[in-house]
């Protein structure tokens, strides 16, 4: 029987039980990827880590990240969740982490309080921001179960983005946010529709007020039906932002997942960078579970 240490973390919250809930695997070495699919199908999060040494020894580690149905490139509270845990291990090197991943390599500062106690991690997104097609309001609607009057058309039209992993950001109405709810046989009539969306459609709604944001993130076809907080289309949204109001930076606090009772506080900042567009997303993380994975 083969053992494997896992802990999990709820990140983007100072809260135990809020934020968004993250299984860590902090030594994957001889897990093949069929079981890492399989354990994070039965942890049964939006998503789980599992950690491996990193190809480069200039890096920290090669972490690899997967839904409950496959593998991601890139994402944000995973990041920052393997960053809080790995740090408690005192596997930092000076409050930074780098981890080698599918998008790239992915730089994370770790936040400690005067007591030099892990608090948090801010995560450096791999990927300038990059922006694909624009969406149909009547499509966007349909799939947030909200009428196209509700969609905010003044800043930007839906459309698909990225700085790491693609989302589709919309606006919103802000008496709309709390009314949306995803409709799943819409959500499979878009994607199919659409063929640049390579099979994958996470819709990111956000209601903005200056520099606070309210969000929520819809991916049924992926198996998270919502998710409490999303860092890589937090900070997707905060570079989009940025590229659309001008400016050199721009920063702001984006708040998520209390519909579902489990509010998240998200820090993101934007800034103008030689290749394009560059963004971090920071929070909180707070300690939940430590366990053993038998195979």
């Amino acid at each position: 029987m083969r053992k494997y240490a896992y802990e999990t973390v709820d990140v983007f919250t100072e809260t135990r039980f809020g934020g968004n809930q993250l299984a860590v695997f902090t030594d994957a070495r001889g897990l093949s990827d069929a079981e890492m699919q399989s354990l994070a199908a039965e942890m049964n999060y939006s998503e789980t880590t599992f950690v491996l040494p990193p190809s480069d020894a200039a890096n920290d580690a090669r972490v690899r990240i997967f839904t409950r149905s496959h593998e991601m490139p890139f994402a944000g509270h995973p990041n920052v969740g393997t960053a809080f845990v790995l740090a408690r291990h005192g596997r930092d090197r000076d409050s930074v982490l780098r981890f080698e991943e599918l998008a790239g390599l992915v730089e994370v500062r770790v936040a400690s309080n005067a007591q030099g106690e892990v608090q948090g991690a801010t995560i450096a997104a791999p990927q300038a921001l990059s922006t694909g097609i624009e969406l149909l309001v009547e499509g966007i609607a349909a799939c947030a179960g909200l009428q196209p009057s509700d969609i905010v058309v003044a800043n930007h039209r839906p459309v698909r983005a990225s700085v790491g992993v693609h989302f589709v950001l919309a606006e919103v109405a802000a008496d709309a946010l709390s009314k949306a709810l995803p409709d799943i046989a819409a959500f499979r009539a878009l994607r199919d529709a659409t063929p640049a969306l390579e099979g994958r459609l996470a819709l990111f709604i956000y209601a903005r007020d200056g520099a606070t944001i309210r969000a929520r993130m819809f991916a049924p076809l992926g198996g998270t039906w919502e998710d409490p907080a999303t860092g890589s289309a937090s900070a997707t949204t905060a570079a989009l932002l940025l590229s659309l109001q001008g400016g050199e930076t721009a920063e702001f606090t984006l708040t998520q997942g209390v519909e579902m009772g489990r509010p998240s506080l998200l820090k993101l900042k934007a800034w103008r960078a030689p290749d394009g567009i560059r963004a971090t997303v920071g929070g909180s993380c707070v300690p939940v579970l430590r366990g053993e994975a038998l195979l």
